[in-house]
This record gives structure tokens, sequence and C-alpha cells, in this order.
């Protein structure tokens, strides 16, 4: 076992001993040695199939990413308000676009990222990912002329490195 796989399977155990200490509620023997357990056999199970590395277990990102979260709960809710206020308008205020913009990310991590965080900003969806392009349909064109502006693309970057 290299140094990373080490550390990323102690994140895992570490994750996912909190996920059933969280939701259990319950800390008698035989809850925590059931735990023990379930948490053994998940890790044992993810070495088998492979599948515990950077991506399943992104240590690079733990300390910007509640930065980011804050960042995008402030988009999300801004985005809202520029729905609502187009709701109010009317049909005539809405101008419905498709369109590709370039993404600067250059792990699949990061393109998710991106593509989620356009995603969860209401009055636009990512439709698709091909390489560093992604397509998406926005309400508005203000929408479209933000995302182009490249804030969003910028901070996703400033998590990959």
């Amino acid at each position: 076992m290299t140094k990373n796989s080490f550390r990323y399977t102690l994140s895992l155990i570490v994750v996912l001993a909190l996920i059933w200490i969280g939701n259990s509620g319950f800390y008698n023997g035989l809850l925590l040695s059931l735990g023990a357990v379930s948490v053994l056999f998940v890790v044992i199970v993810a070495h088998r199939l492979d599948i515990v590395d950077e991506e399943s277990q992104p240590l690079n990102l733990s300390g910007r990413i509640f930065g980011y979260w804050l960042w995008l709960l402030k988009e999300i809710v801004q985005s809202n308000i520029h729905v609502i206020k187009r709701i109010w308008l009317g049909p005539k205020s809405i101008s419905p676009v498709v369109m590709q913009l370039q993404m600067s990310q250059k792990t699949d991590m990061g393109k998710t990222i991106y593509g989620n965080s356009v995603t969860l900003t209401p009055g636009t969806v990512t439709l698709d990912i091909e390489d560093s392009v992604m397509t998406v349909y926005a309400l508005t064109y203000d929408s479209i002329e933000y995302l182009q502006g490249g804030e969003m693309n910028r901070r996703v970057k400033r998590l990959e490195d």
C-alpha cells in the first residue's frame, strides 16, 4: 500500500465512521461495533473494486471547498432572486439561450464540480460536457454573460490547484 493509498483509505474510514455515528445517534458498544464492522466491510469492498483513489477521496479539495460552497450559496440566492424577478416580469423577460462555453478545468473532478455548480444555480443547466467544452442552457442571456465572465470557472479552477 502506497502512502497516498493509505491516506485515501484512512480518509474513507473516517468519513464512513462519521456518517455512521452521525446517523446512528446511539453510542452503545453493540452499535459502535456493528458500525466498525460495516465500515471495514465497505473499505474492503472498495479496495477489491479498486475505487479508492484521489477522485473518490479528493483530499486536496478539503481545505478550500468550504469557502467555495459559501460563495456558491451566495450565487444560488442571487440567481433565485433573478429568476423570480423574470417570472414576475412575465414571459417577454425570458430569452432562453443554449451556448457552449470553454472550461479551464483539467481534471474530471473539476469539470464535474463546474458543471454541477452551473446546474445548481437557478436559471442555468449544464446539458453536456465534452472535453473542455460545456453546453449550457440558460433562462436569459444575462446568465450566459455571467458565465462567460468566468468567475465561476476561475473559482473551480482554484479548487484543482
